[in-house]
């Protein structure tokens, strides 16, 4: 699941011109840190994830999408 999670991560991304880095930066956090969560090694916190949708202007059902 996180895998696709990831990949969701990385096209919402990629729709709004944005790296990782800047989006690291968003969250406060460092662009290793960021990468993980696209990749899949790392396993989203409530607080980014809501951060993570306002960002992207969608929901959490359209993020895993359900």
């Amino acid at each position: 699941m996180e895998i696709i999670l990831g990949q969701r991560l990385k096209e919402l991304r990629a729709e709004k011109k944005l790296t990782q880095k800047e989006v690291a930066e968003k969250l406060g956090m460092l662009q290793p840190a960021y990468a993980r969560y696209e990749s899949g090694k790392t396993e989203l916190d409530y607080e980014k994830l809501v951060f993570l949708c306002n960002l992207f202007e969608i929901t959490p059902n359209d993020l895993y999408g359900f």
